[in-house]
């Protein structure tokens, strides 16, 4: 089965972090392993964010770990939360439509 990260942060810069996610994905067309993204606001914490990437494997989300370009934008990432980005790796058991 697949592999979902979940990316928990804070920022109060919600479209600058948009823009950097928008323009990592321009930046590695045709190479990332990206299968889908979503990015969540918490309705209870205002400035809280959860970037839910899915992948068709662990193999696959550390190779795209690895892309020069991923580096770079974690980088930029953390230059624009409000603190340390929490990260949760997980394996998918059961999935269902």
């Amino acid at each position: 089965m697949g592999f979902v990260q979940i990316i928990e942060y804070t920022t109060s810069d919600i479209d600058s972090m948009r823009a950097v996610g928008d323009a990592w994905e321009r930046a590695t067309e045709g190479k990332n392993k990206v299968q889908r993204r979503v990015i969540t606001a918490d309705r209870d914490q205002p400035g809280r964010y959860f970037t839910i990437v899915f992948f068709d494997s662990f193999e696959a989300a550390m190779e795209n770990s690895g892309l020069p370009e991923t580096k770079a934008l974690s980088a930029r990432m953390a230059e624009l939360a409000d603190g340390p980005a929490r990260f949760y790796n997980l394996d998918v058991v059961d999935e269902r439509d």
